[in-house]
């Protein structure tokens, strides 16, 4: 299917455009309609009519933002109209959804008149907490976002302006420092002398490029002192004292070019003539001023950037308005001001040099990126932009005084957009802030992993544990080097310890009876089972949990473990839990790893050892026994057996909320649990124990692949001290949020 195929199929299948209007609060009975409307909603409006500011509590005006278009520039189409632009303005919409939760509407504006668009979201004020001014063409939106600014008092931000402004200029930054140029030195060449070039322009001066080496261009030419032709007072804020005349004299040995005009406007003669180490943002969309293939044939030296996704270092304005307005609604700006879109820059620019999340990479086709010429920018899909540039402009709106919702703990609130993308950032967050109150010495066998030591790095600056790394020391401190980290951990060869003898001597104890040598124990103590060692650093006291696995096959590491530390006394066996994590909640699944069929006893063990594990999180375990069966609704040895199980938990531990046997729709749908009038269980379940490994290991992968939940884990339980394994496919955030869980386990022995 050819692309135009393929965009106009994904604009029109199912229902069309791509947006929809989704409620936030119930409205299924008579009930919930007296208070959505009438006669309920009158209390809301009797309460905002005497405080304005309440709007902001009972409605949606504090996460709405208006895109506000009349279509005269629409992306590089040109003047298309307000209803052919409603595409774009629908997209825009996502984007704010997608990347900071922010709730749109589009609204296009049928009229070329600035002044009949400045009345218009004049008119609007008292519906939205901000609006997004988009392809609105030069000059008429320098003057309506200025009219507006001046009138309204709520942030006012025209994308196409200050969007590409920002995010290139945070490039620039890097660049600058990659080449060792001063920005007080450079000569920077625009070309082009709309919007963007307009603020492109405006906000590299603010950073600290000397007004008269900012040389602009258009069609034209030079735009100078004293020029009269295809002049306007924007223009003229940017003619510069400069024998220059031509983009072409312009580019001899100027340092940077910003592009924003039209494909091929960069020929390679003007590269050539640059001055050493140059520097080129060629944004024009969706063809660039020159591609870097064309940029790097002509020179080795060339830093580049573009607009497009499929190069390096892509300018793509939802590195920043997303962000920029969530800061802004947070603490109820009434403008988006110079200083806070210098915070964005700096934000963004100090992202580019932070190690990149292997999230970002698996959403770039396992790219790998590193701060360098290829990458000064970050990337669109990367979380941590929300988390870098939202506070940042918050922090610069409160030091501004345009903030009329201080924030009194920006920490607090960090955490807080942490958990808006998604619930298990939530669940974790709590998990990670509860190791952190009580770090505990978690030891690492497959230490010379690149994942492990780029987890170790995390682990230690937020101090989440204290990472022990077993392997070769040689090779683990190369592995280091090579990753360019500096990490202060204990690495523990094998090899060379002190204790490796005293280990094997115990393993010989442990397992005399069962097949091992002296000989034997030695040997897989100094070469052959890094797990073997490392789980004896556990039972030895030498650490207080083991997490490994990465490498290896799952029985690989549970063996070892059982071989050592053994399981828990009265339990007969060792059972796998996962956190499944939706939208709405947060369910544990039991034993979905281990047990393949558990008897009556076992499932018993399963569920308590669940209800733990859940608790210990601060979270109140409602246990379902789950079943074909309701509650001998079916007479068969499969029922039964779960049946008893339900009756071992509740004579073992009364305090429990469970139920069972039951059928898994009746244990999480309310309507049908309400059937039920005798059940202990008065609320949904969030803790499914499952009759078999078959059903509980076929459930979550199935609810993790089709269901779009989150897993986490798996989180293995009824080991005599911690130990957790790890996927072969987890990446580095898995590792740390499996090392908190490893903590907090650790603190609840």
């Amino acid at each position: 299917m050819s692309k135009k195929l393929g965009a106009l199929d994904y604009h029109s299948n199912g229902r069309k455009g791509k947006i929809e209007v989704v409620a936030t609060k119930p409205c299924q009975t008579a009930a919930d309609l007296s208070l959505a409307y009438s006669p309920g909603v009158a209390e809301p409006c009797l309460a905002i009519q005497q405080n304005p500011d309440d709007a902001y509590k009972y409605t949606a005006k504090g996460n709405l933002v208006a895109v506000v278009s009349n279509g005269t520039a629409v992306l590089g189409l040109g003047n298309l109209g307000a209803l052919a632009g409603k595409p774009v303005m629908e997209g825009k919409g996502i984007l704010f959804k997608r990347f900071a939760d922010i709730d749109v509407f589009d609204i296009e504006l049928n009229t070329e008149n600035p002044d009949e668009i400045i009345k218009a979201c004049q008119l609007l004020e008292p519906t939205f907490g901000g609006i997004n001014l988009e392809d609105i063409k030069a000059p008429e939106c320098f003057y309506i976002e200025e009219e507006l600014k001046k009138t309204m008092n709520i942030p006012v931000f025209h994308d196409d302006q200050h969007g590409t402004a920002i995010i290139s200029s945070a490039a620039l930054l890097n660049a600058l420092q990659l080449t060792g140029k001063k920005i007080g030195d450079i000569r920077i060449v625009v070309n082009g002398a709309g919007a963007s070039a307009n603020s492109c322009a405006k906000l590299a001066i603010a950073l600290g490029v000397k007004p008269n080496n900012m040389i602009m261009c258009d069609t034209k030419g030079v735009i100078y002192k004293g020029r009269v032709e295809g002049m306007n007072p924007y223009k003229e804020l940017f003619a510069a004292d400069t024998p220059f005349r031509t983009l072409e004299e312009a580019a001899n040995g100027a340092d940077v070019l910003f592009g924003l005009s039209v494909k091929g406007a960069f020929t390679t003669e003007m590269i050539r003539s640059m001055a050493p180490n140059p520097i080129i943002f060629a944004m024009a969309n969706p063809d660039p001023e020159i591609t870097p293939e064309e940029a790097h044939a002509v020179r080795g030296d060339v830093i580049i950037a573009t607009g497009r996704s499929d190069y390096p270092n892509q300018v793509n304005n939802v590195l920043g308005f997303p962000f920029i307005f969530r800061g802004a609604l947070d603490v109820r700006a009434t403008a988006i001001n110079e200083e806070m879109k210098l915070a964005a820059v700096h934000a963004l620019a100090r992202l580019a040099q932070e190690e990149v999340p292997d999230s970002v990479s698996k959403a770039y086709g396992n790219e790998k990126f590193s701060f360098g010429p290829n990458y000064i920018i970050p990337k669109p899909f990367d979380p941590r932009v929300l988390l870098h540039v939202a506070p940042a402009i918050a922090q610069a709106a409160m030091e501004t005084g345009v903030a009329r919702q201080p924030i009194e703990d920006m920490a607090k609130y960090i955490e807080q957009l942490e958990c808006s993308q998604g619930r298990s950032k939530e669940i974790m967050r709590m998990v990670i802030n509860k190791a952190k109150s009580d770090p505990k010495k978690v030891v690492f066998p497959e230490g010379d992993n690149e994942k492990i030591l780029r987890a170790t790095q995390i682990l230690v600056e937020e101090g989440i544990a204290q990472p022990i790394l077993v392997g070769d020391r040689k090779k683990i401190q190369q592995k280091m080097d090579d990753l360019n980290l500096d990490l202060e951990v204990p690495i523990v060869d094998p090899t060379e310890s002190e204790f490796t003898e005293e280990y094997a001597e115990e393993l010989y104890r442990l397992r005399q009876r069962k097949g091992i040598t002296s000989s034997e124990s030695s040997r897989i103590m100094r070469r052959k089972s890094r797990t073997h060692f490392g789980t004896m650093m556990v039972h030895k006291g030498h650490a207080d949990a083991l997490l490994g696995g990465i490498d290896t096959h799952y029985p690989e590491t549970i063996r070892p473990a059982l071989e050592v530390l053994g399981k828990q006394a009265g339990l007969s066996s060792v059972h796998g839990l996962y956190m499944m994590v939706f939208k709405k909640g947060v369910y544990f699944l039991a034993d979905t790893t281990v047990t393949i069929d558990p008897t009556a006893e076992e499932l018993a063990e399963t569920a308590i050892l669940a209800a733990e594990k859940v608790a210990m999180l601060d979270i109140e375990p409602r246990i379902a026994m789950l079943s074909f069966s309701n509650f001998g609704s079916v007479d068969h040895p499969q029922a039964n057996k779960v049946k008893r199980a339900a009756e071992l938990v509740k004579e073992r531990a009364p305090h429990l909320v469970v139920e069972g046997e039951m059928q898994a729709d009746t244990a999480v749908v309310p309507e049908l649990l309400d059937g039920f009038t005798f059940s202990k269980l008065k609320t949904p379940a969030n803790v499914l124990i499952f009759p078999d490994l078959n059903s509980g290991n076929i459930c979550y992968k199935l609810l993790r692949r089709l269901g779009g939940a989150e897993s986490i884990g798996p989180i293995l339980m009824g080991m005599n001290k911690p130990v957790h394994v790890l996927q072969r496919g987890d990446d580095v955030n898995d590792i740390v949020n499996m090392a908190a869980i490893a903590v907090v386990d650790a603190q609840n022995p």
